[in-house]
């Protein structure tokens, strides 16, 4: 069903492009993956886990993209970083970075894409306040897998790894980045949202 447009009702910003087809879907899901991959350079070098920009970028892309494409993006990134390109933290890559302590958190940047992109469907990324909502949470989602591995990182390498250290290293420091993350990003896409129906 579409709308007085002719846009689907539930579309994201990526479903306004004029062409469609495998070859754009291809296309975002790659800028998606650059995308993460430029924002993870912007850094505060922390150990064991930096301050990055990439939970900024999870949110835009999953929200831009919606969820198939947003995961698709976040998988190419982490594949991607795995096989050598330089797409994590500090240009690093390759199958090395499976030992540093802060890779679960890349892995749950995948499904973190899923639900903000899933959110995104049902017009969450439309309005500051709901956006705020669905990015803050979106953003909580990589710590379900990053806390666990970053335990098990600090074990293997004979460093305190109890639960308050680990929520010390790899938690506390991240809350107040990441509300203001969420928040950037809810100001961005109702925005981007308005320009588009401008035009």
């Amino acid at each position: 069903m579409t709308n007085a447009t002719g846009f689907a009702r539930r579309a994201v910003l990526a479903d306004r492009l004029r062409t469609h087809g495998l070859a754009t879907d291809a296309a975002l899901i790659a800028g998606g993956a650059l995308f993460t991959a430029a924002m993870a350079q912007v850094e505060v070098p922390m150990w064991p886990v930096p301050i990055t920009g990439q939970t900024l970028a999870v949110v835009l892309v999953g929200a831009t993209l919606g969820a198939r494409r947003g995961m698709l993006s976040l998988l190419v990134y982490a594949v991607a970083g795995l096989a050598g390109a330089p797409f994590f933290a500090d240009m690093t890559g390759g199958l090395h970075a499976l030992a540093v302590p802060s890779f679960g958190y890349v892995i749950g940047f995948i499904p973190a894409a899923g639900v903000v992109g899933w959110l995104a469907r049902r017009d969450w990324d439309r309005r500051v306040g709901r956006a705020a909502v669905a990015f803050t949470l979106a953003s909580a989602i990589p710590f379900l897998t990053g806390l666990p591995y970053l335990a098990a990182a600090l074990g293997a390498l004979g460093a305190p790894n109890d639960l308050q250290s680990v929520l010390a290293a790899g938690l506390y420091p991240f809350i107040v980045g990441g509300i203001a993350k969420a928040l950037i990003a809810a100001g961005i896409l109702p925005l981007a949202w308005k320009l588009v129906g401008r035009r």
